[in-house]
């Protein structure tokens, strides 16, 4: 077999397993090369700030596949050597070890990584962040021993992490620039339902502030100083203030890169014979008429296995509506639809807001943007109905929990 034959994937996460799953089940029977820069085959991520880091969870239960999936399928996986470089005349990836490997067809499935803390001390011994398995690790162990620690940011991920240290015993501050948890993703309205659920379970949620410092004692963390003059003790500080998608190989390769790898409805690039898709990738969805770029779990489940067949040529589309779930002490929630900060004009509540048993909406021009259920299930389905239609809906029969959501477009 010629090496150029080889459909080649950068990026060995949960994107480069499902793709590489993908093409197999499709039938392709050339080579396969799975490429990352990890040491551990695909995990998946969403349990390392939920169940694994609480504990809940063994780690043979984040993997994609098993370890002999790889080579019962004639997968190559190559770990622990990244993909430095990208010729794309000579259609062929420089790996770390110097090596270099031919492909027809390249996915760039690269992910994306922390943003680090930019002030004095951030990268001070005992700063964490969370995106790979011994970053859980390391903060799971850190709850054994620590008595207090201090998250920045209120996102998603610092959120989890509170809600597993309170579970560990450990007090929690959490600091946060904007006004409101989470303001960005919900706005204000649903984002006050999250600051009430951490300051009842014990956070100290500070929101509205600006880190200055991350203060230090032989060499150790030993807390945050804000903007303020105030300042924070804390055995640990958990960064958790974003992440950016590793579009350095695309940039150098040439291809065109806003806020991610540029790509068409069929996840291909600039360059005919490179795809991307998962966090990195900056995608036209066919539904919502422009790029998004989504960095949940879904997309990097769903997304490269429409990459997989566009690399094979069949006629893709993507057209799947963003979703993303969280669990939090004793709220669940599932979120399925797209919505641009301040990109709604009203929000349609569902049910009993102070008992956190609710679905919200956000409406735009009187159609669904987004629905988020909150401890109400079996109705996620119906959420991504209403935001596919597209048809204007009577906010009054959205409200009513009297009229099946099957019906409120009707």
């Amino acid at each position: 077999m010629t090496e150029s034959s080889a459909y080649v994937i950068a990026g060995a996460g949960l994107a480069g397993a499902k793709a590489a799953e993908t093409l197999r089940a499709e039938g392709f029977g050339g080579p396969v090369v799975l490429i990352g820069d990890e040491a551990e085959r695909p995990y998946e991520r969403p349990p390392l700030s939920k169940d694994y880091l609480l504990g809940k969870a063994e780690r043979d239960t984040i993997y994609v596949h098993p370890a002999s999936w790889y080579a019962d399928n004639g997968v190559e996986l190559r770990l622990g050597v990244p993909v430095t470089g990208i010729d794309r005349a000579a259609h062929e990836v420089a790996l770390a070890d110097g090596s270099r490997i031919g492909y027809a067809r390249l996915l760039l499935a690269t992910g994306s990584s922390p943003r680090r803390l930019t002030v004095p001390g951030g990268d001070a011994d005992g700063v964490l962040s969370l995106r790979r398995v011994g970053d859980s690790d390391r903060i799971k162990a850190t709850f054994q021993t620590a008595s207090r620690i201090a998250i920045i940011g209120a996102g998603w991920i610092g959120l989890e992490c509170a809600a597993a240290a309170r579970a560990a015993g450990v007090e929690v501050t959490v600091l946060e620039a904007a006004e409101l948890p989470l303001l960005r993703v919900l706005g204000p309205e649903v984002a006050r339902v999250f600051a009430g659920l951490h300051r009842e379970n014990g956070v100290d949620l500070r929101c509205g502030v600006q880190v200055s410092e991350i203060t230090t004692a032989g060499g150790r963390t030993s807390g945050v100083r804000l903007a303020d003059g105030s300042r924070v003790e804390a055995d640990a500080v958990i960064a958790g203030v974003g992440i950016t998608p590793n579009t350095q190989l695309a940039e150098a390769a040439g291809l065109q890169v806003s806020n991610g790898v540029v790509v068409d409805a069929g996840l291909r690039s600039s360059d005919p014979d490179i795809f991307a898709a998962g966090d990195v990738a900056s995608a036209l969805h066919p539904v919502l008429g422009r790029h998004i770029r989504v960095e949940h779990w879904a997309n990097a489940l769903n997304q490269p296995q429409a990459a997989a067949r566009a690399m094979l040529g069949q006629d893709v589309a993507y057209d799947k509506v963003p979703y993303f779930y969280t669990d939090q002490y004793d709220l669940g929630m599932e979120y399925a639809g797209y919505v641009e900060p301040g990109g709604y004009d009203q929000v349609v509540f569902r049910g009993d807001v102070d008992r956190r048993e609710f679905i919200a909406f956000w409406l735009g021009g009187g159609r669904v943007l987004a629905g988020m259920n909150v401890n109400i299930w079996d109705v996620n389905d119906a959420i991504q109905a209403l935001v596919n239609d597209g048809r204007p809906v009577d906010p009054a029969r959205l409200a009513d929990a009297g009229v099946p959501l099957e019906e409120v477009a009707g």
